[in-house]
């Protein structure tokens, strides 16, 4: 069965980090993940909604906006990928301090997913920050 794949445009758009979890919470419910009647599923269609959040919000403060939000479904995993035109490359923060404000979203991304990573394509700007979750068993 071929992956489902949901993607929304969100260059020049206002609001994106609310309009990129509306959108994710939409997928959710329509690939079974909301609503949930346990608490692992519940967890973990959160984790999703935070790593789209943190990518979003690193889009918009670190690489010149988000131009794109990608959700990827195989049945087994969720693909999480915002696309924007900056160069920098995302890394956590290391040592990862709690209390210092700030330069936490892509820990919670480390920390929350199986694998994450960043692709560029040579003859476009920008780049594309993916995180891969699991779907909760049941």
């Amino acid at each position: 069965m071929a992956p489902e794949v949901r993607q929304v445009n969100l260059a020049d758009e206002s609001g994106v980090v609310p309009l990129a979890r509306d959108f994710t919470r939409q997928a959710l419910y329509a690939w079974g993940w909301l609503p949930s009647s346990t608490d692992d599923g519940r967890a973990a269609a959160e984790d999703v909604l935070l790593i789209v959040s943190e990518l979003v919000t690193n889009a918009c403060l670190h690489a010149e906006g988000p131009e794109a939000l990608t959700l990827t479904f195989d049945r087994k995993t969720i693909r999480v990928a915002v696309t924007d035109r900056g160069e920098g490359q995302p890394t956590p923060r290391t040592p990862h301090q709690a209390g210092r404000p700030g330069g936490h979203g892509m820990f919670i991304v480390q920390r929350l997913s199986m694998d994450w990573g960043v692709v560029t394509a040579p003859e476009l700007p920008g780049k594309t920050v993916w995180a891969d979750l699991a779907q909760p068993t049941a």
